[in-house]
This record gives structure tokens, sequence and C-alpha cells, in this order.
């Protein structure tokens, strides 16, 4: 377990340079002494890693910018891609106050060697248009949710595609959490477009959006805790979680067909490919200790697979001790 003596540690993201491991993760200081104050304070910490196990912390990513700025409160939840230009991008959130509430929006810093970090004197690049999505002048939630966004390769459609955790601006105020997404050919200019998903899936938001291939199958990941799901789910007594679903045969995702993975005990989880055993492992942040109590840290790897279109999670694995050469089949 990744965890720090000083900070409580949460969302994280990781990129893997060939090399090294990269771990980006939201952490702020337990001088705060309530971990729910960490949102208004976090800070985008970096480590690394040969094995996904052992992990070293070097220099921070990012920090908010002064105000006036789209990430005068706080630096959010992000992910990182390696453009054809050979330039990593770090699309991250960006968070600020109005009248009290958490407006969110998309950013990107450019980095050569994934270590010193730039940001676009051009961000924030994405917002929430209300042509699809909601707004905080809606009034139907506590923020105006348009974050953690999440980049990779649309080899169906032939470009890059972003996916952003926010809320379509109609039905039921509880239910109205869709896949934002927008696309771009170059990284640079980004078009937002209309969601991919309706609302009626029985989420109020599906956080930290982030996809995988796994045994050959697409899979989408989300997360979405208790108070935020639709009455229905509440009623059920469901708690809160990570949730996979997997693509149908024409590659879309619907997350009314979403399974949990994890219970609020987990949350936020993400794969990544282990390059020596060439299979995807699992790992997630520790969010709720038996009593209630929040923990904070990032859990070590476990195996993860598709059966039977269901998506299982495995024990925890030690990437290191797996003898599967790579290449073997498999992967994300």
């Amino acid at each position: 377990m990744y965890s720090l003596p000083d900070s409580w540690v949460w969302d994280f993201w990781l990129a893997d340079d060939g090399d090294r491991y990269h771990l980006f993760f939201l952490y702020a200081s337990k001088a705060l002494k309530d971990p729910d104050a960490r949102h208004y304070r976090a800070s985008i910490g970096h480590a690394v890693s040969d094995d996904l196990v052992n992990w070293t912390r070097v220099v921070d990513a990012l920090v908010r910018s002064d105000a006036p700025a789209f990430d005068e409160l706080a630096t959010w939840t992000g992910s990182v891609v390696r453009g054809d230009d050979g330039v990593w991008r770090m699309f991250y959130t960006g968070t600020r106050l109005a009248d009290g509430s958490n407006v969110q929006s998309v950013g990107v810093a450019t980095s050569r060697d994934l270590y010193d970090w730039t940001k676009s004197d051009r961000n924030p690049i994405l917002t929430a248009d209300s042509r699809w999505y909601e707004r905080l002048a809606d009034g139907h939630w506590h923020d105006e949710a348009f974050r953690d966004p999440w980049v990779y390769r649309d080899e169906r459609a032939g470009v890059w595609r972003m996916l952003v955790t926010a809320r379509a601006n109609h039905g039921r105020p509880d239910d109205r959490g869709v896949i934002a997404t927008a696309v771009s050919h170059d990284l640079e200019n980004w078009e937002l477009q209309p969601p991919l998903s309706e609302p009626g899936s029985g989420f109020g938001q599906l956080e930290v959006l982030n996809t995988a291939e796994i045994d050959g199958e697409s899979v989408l990941f989300f997360s979405c805790l208790a108070p935020d799901l639709a009455e229905e789910r509440r009623r059920t007594g469901t708690s809160g979680g990570t949730w996979a679903v997997v693509a149908d045969t024409d590659g879309r995702w619907d997350p009314r067909d979403a399974r949990q993975l994890t219970a609020d005990d987990l949350y936020v989880g993400r794969v990544i490919r282990d390059r020596r055993a060439g299979r995807p492992v699992f790992l997630a942040f520790e969010n709720t200790a038996p009593d209630g109590s929040f923990v904070g840290g990032i859990t070590d790897p476990r195996a993860i697979s598709v059966r039977d279109g269901v998506v299982v999670l495995g024990d925890a694995v030690d990437p290191s001790a797996w003898t599967v050469p790579v290449g073997a089949a498999g992967g994300c």
C-alpha cells in the first residue's frame, strides 16, 4: 500500500514510460484534522516504481494556481497520455468557488519527462456546455460537475477521446449522471460532444471514468458513493464503490448494465498492464475503515479478469513474482 504518514492520499492515475510506472495522486495534509476538508486543499503528488508495489515519492506534479484561475481552489483528478509528438500531457480537473459552490473544468499541463510540468496558458480547455450538461445555475446538484478527464486513443473512431464526469441537463435530479465526452485529433484542440450515455442509469454521478482492455474486452470503470446513487439503488441497500461495465459488440458502454466491483472500502479503481506479466492488474484507494472512518492510501495491485462478460477481481499479487513472459495473451 502506498500512503504518506502526514497526508491523506486518495484519487490517483498511472502512466508507464516503458521503464518505470508513474503514480500521480491527490493528497492533503492531515493537519487539516477533518479528512472531509482535504478536497479543497488537494495537490497532485508523484511517485515512481519498478514493480507497482514499492513506490518512491518524487517532486510534486501540480498545485493550484493563483487567483483568478480555473484551478485557484485545488487541482483534482486527471489522466496522462503521451502524444505522437512525444510530449506527455496531463489532463486534470481545476476547481474554483462560485457563490460558495464548486465549479469544475478541465485543464492540461505538458512535460517531456513526466517530472517537470507546465500548465497551458489556454486553460481551461473544456467546461460544461449547457446544450447537454447541467450547470451550477440549474440548482439541482451541490456543484457544477465536470471533472476527472480520462483520455485515450479511440481506435474505432480514429481520434483521441476524453471521458468526463458530468451530469445531463435533464432527467430526475438524483439520476442525471452521464458519460460526457470530447474528441481531438491532436490532443490540443478539443470538441465537446453530447454524452455517450443517457440519464436514468441509477447514478447521480459517474466519478473517475476510465477504461481498459481486459481479456479481449473493453471495460469501463467508474465510482459512485452510496449518497450519490439514484433512489432505486439506494432503496436496495447498495453501498458505494467502484463499478465496471463491459462494452457491447458496438463498443458502447451502458452504465445501466454496470456491476459493482468493490464496496465503499475501495474507491477509484484503475487498471494498468504489468509489462513483465503481460497481464492487467487493478489498484484502488482505501476509502473507509470498518468503523466508517476515512483511510487514504493506494492498494497494492490485484489480479483482474473478465469471465463470461463479468469483471472479476482476484487476490492481491506481487507483479515481480509473475513469470508469464511479456507479450503473453491479455493485457490492458
